[in-house]
């Protein structure tokens, strides 16, 4: 069964490789995404953007995966960016060794602390520079501290010692719990789990049962000092971390150290711990997704098999009265005769005018007589008019004041009235069939349906421009606005490349990265193309435009004498080589690469050249986010089996961003 919290061990390793990571970062983005997690989008100069997850009551790691944000933030998360965005992390500590996690954040109004509280019901805390609760994802009052807005924030009483602070003569205090056994007394007396006293214990090879009052100091002592040892292992810089898998191949836990308890098991090693807690975790998130998401269908199906064993009980009791009624209607017909005289010899007595009393009585003594051999007297019912006979084993009633026939019709009718009964009955039983079968496979769309969480791709440099790389393999970078215009004229733009412009106000610069090769007219018409196809051409309806391409030493930012150049606008001089009326078509799919899934978008034939997953984007109406759920699903359908759900749970922004000027619609519409 999967760990589904961390434990103290596990916090002061995670907390060792964040603080390592995180320190100097800034805060640039805070995303509540769920009840009790949030997500932070670290920046820090010169290195890769960080994701920091964390789970009030459960979790907190740096996380690769791609987590979908809502697009209204909470009054929680809007609170936290008002006081914390463009903050810096100044450190990532554990508080005495609990299951407490706080990032001390500087920002200009001062120093915040951001507390993560894991254990019991969880909660996430802001507090202020005078120390203060500024906001805390839950309120509540607790007979040792309150979390109120404006009260000095206090943290949990101690659940033991800090195990790090903690020196050997306030170890032997744990003599003192005599009759307890040692691996309860060590989780009192220190802050630790059950888990990590066991390891300790196992590690020095003493019983987990052995009481208190039965060890030598010398024993003691060898427990302190592999605590100790095991504490230094947590805080290494080098970190074995596992994840531990059971019989049957599934995960049962996630350490930062390898566990004695753990050494027959499967154990799968990470390069960190925040690493391993990443893919632990993702696989529990997945799997509450699918259940929650098919949990509503679940108990429909639930509900369907309650009714259904109702019905088939209801079902058994209609079937036994079909055949005991037809079969006593079949039973006074083979003894016509003999019930008729029986009958009539009760009314001949009673004309008599003689008691029921005494004729039950009589028709009792005459049952001992045996005067009736096959046809046994039982009881009268005067009032109902009725005697109840047996026969063959069968006991039944008779009315007196009907045939002989009659009766035996009486009990065909109720045999044929049970049987209508009974296929009624089966009729809806075969509904609640069909309803559950229905319900079954709802719950096995649901979640074939659900989509796995994905691994946040690496963005290389050239992704902040428009690009693609050509069916000659050149990389060709666009401008999206100024700002990138100039970035890609000034910065990017290198004396063997070639660059291109559409001939129309409002269009990009397009940079073919040569690299010092000689390139194809292919690749010249495709870089062509993306000018004209993300130019104000695009918006204008125009269905061609031409295009120049010039060289970087013809590109200059000084304006004639007396004018001035906007941001992203550079004079160009000399002669332009043309390439005549260019359509504006646009390509956007999906490809892979070691196993990777990454959207591409831009000149048909380059895209074409390099996935079949694709769609081919001409001028219209339809905004970008339409347009973009219909690419994806359509780019889906072209994918393989294993790949579709990938495909599926790629954020509707990454085809956005190869949409022209944010409109268009597909080709074939």
């Amino acid at each position: 069964m999967l760990k589904e919290t961390m434990t103290s061990f596990d916090v002061a390793a995670a907390t060792h490789e964040i603080n390592q990571q995180a320190e100097g970062a800034f805060i640039a983005k805070i995303y509540q995404i769920g009840t009790q997690t949030l997500l932070f989008r670290l920046r820090k100069p010169s290195h890769p953007r960080m994701q920091l997850l964390c789970e009030a009551r459960k979790r907190i790691h740096f996380t690769s995966y791609v987590h979908e944000t809502p697009k209204r933030p909470s009054a929680f998360c809007m609170s936290l960016r008002k006081y914390l965005d463009n903050g810096v992390i100044k450190t990532v500590r554990q508080h005495e060794f609990e299951r407490i996690v706080i990032i001390d954040i500087a920002t200009r109004q001062g120093d915040f602390q951001l507390v993560f509280e894991l254990f019991g019901g969880g909660n996430v805390i802001l507090v202020d520079p005078e120390t203060k609760i500024l906001q805390a994802m839950t309120y509540k009052r607790m007979r040792d501290r309150n979390i109120l807005r404006a009260e000095p924030f206090q943290h949990p009483p101690a659940r033991g010692k800090n195990p790090l602070n903690l020196t050997f003569e306030e170890f032997l205090e744990i003599q003192e719990l005599a009759e307890t056994e040692i691996v309860r007394a060590l989780t009192k007396i220190v802050s630790i789990s059950g888990t990590y006293a066991e390891e300790v214990l196992l590690r020095v090879n003493i019983n987990k049962k052995t009481l208190c009052n039965a060890l030598t100091k010398t024993e003691l002592e060898e427990i302190f000092n592999q605590l100790k040892s095991t504490l230094e292992q947590v805080h290494s810089d080098n970190i074995d971390a596992y994840i531990v898998s059971g019989e049957n191949g599934e995960w049962i836990d996630v350490t930062p150290l390898p566990l004695k308890k753990y050494e027959v098991y499967p154990q799968t090693k990470f390069e960190t711990f925040n690493k391993a807690l990443d893919e632990y975790y993702a696989k529990i998130t997945d799997a509450e997704l699918v259940q929650e998401s098919s949990g509503e269908v679940v108990s429909e199906v639930a509900r369907y098999k309650r009714i259904l064993e109702r019905q088939q009980k209801a079902l058994q009791n209609l079937k036994e009265p079909i055949e005991k009624n037809k079969s006593i209607g079949d039973l006074i017909y083979l003894h016509f005769g003999e019930l008729q005289a029986l009958l009539q010899k009760i009314l001949e007595q009673k004309r008599t005018g003689i008691t029921w009393e005494q004729i039950a009585s009589n028709m009792l003594a005459q049952k001992s007589a045996n005067s009736y051999p096959e046809i046994y007297f039982e009881k009268l019912e005067p009032k109902n008019q009725v005697v109840h006979v047996s026969l063959d084993g069968q006991l039944f009633s008779l009315q007196f004041n009907e045939t002989i026939q009659a009766n035996a019709d009486t009990y065909y009718s109720r045999s044929k009235k049970a049987e209508k009964k009974l296929k009624g009955a089966e009729k809806t039983l075969q509904e609640t069939l069909d309803k559950i079968k229905k319900a079954e496979k709802e719950v096995k769309h649901v979640k074939d349906a659900q989509q796995p969480l994905a691994k946040r791709r690496k963005k290389e440099w050239y992704e902040k421009f428009r690009w693609f790389y050509s069916s000659d393999g050149f990389l060709v970078i666009g401008g999206r606005d100024a700002t990138t215009n100039e970035i890609i004229v000034k910065k990017q733009m290198d004396p063997d490349d070639i660059i291109f412009h559409a001939e129309i106000v409002g269009a990009p610069f397009v940079l073919i990265k040569t690299q010092g090769k000689t390139v194809p007219e292919q690749t010249i018409k495709q870089a062509a193309q993306q000018a004209a196809s993300y130019s104000r051409a695009w918006k204008e309806l125009f269905t061609a435009v031409n295009v120049y391409w010039i060289h970087p030493d013809q590109v200059s930012k000084t304006p004639p004498s007396g004018q001035s150049l906007k941001k992203g606008s550079f004079m160009i001089r000399g002669n332009k080589n043309f390439v005549r009326g260019v359509a504006l078509r646009v390509a956007i799919g999906v490809k892979v690469d070691d196993d990777q899934v990454s959207v591409i978008g831009g000149p048909v034939d380059a895209i074409a050249s390099q996935t079949k997953a694709y769609v081919e984007v001409v001028q219209g109406t339809t905004k970008s986010s339409e347009l973009a759920k219909k690419i994806r699903h359509i780019v889906s359908q072209k994918v393989s089996e294993e790949l579709k759900r990938t495909v599926t749970a790629i954020p509707l922004e990454d085809f956005q961003r190869f949409i022209p000027l944010g409109r268009g619609k597909l080709k074939r519409d």
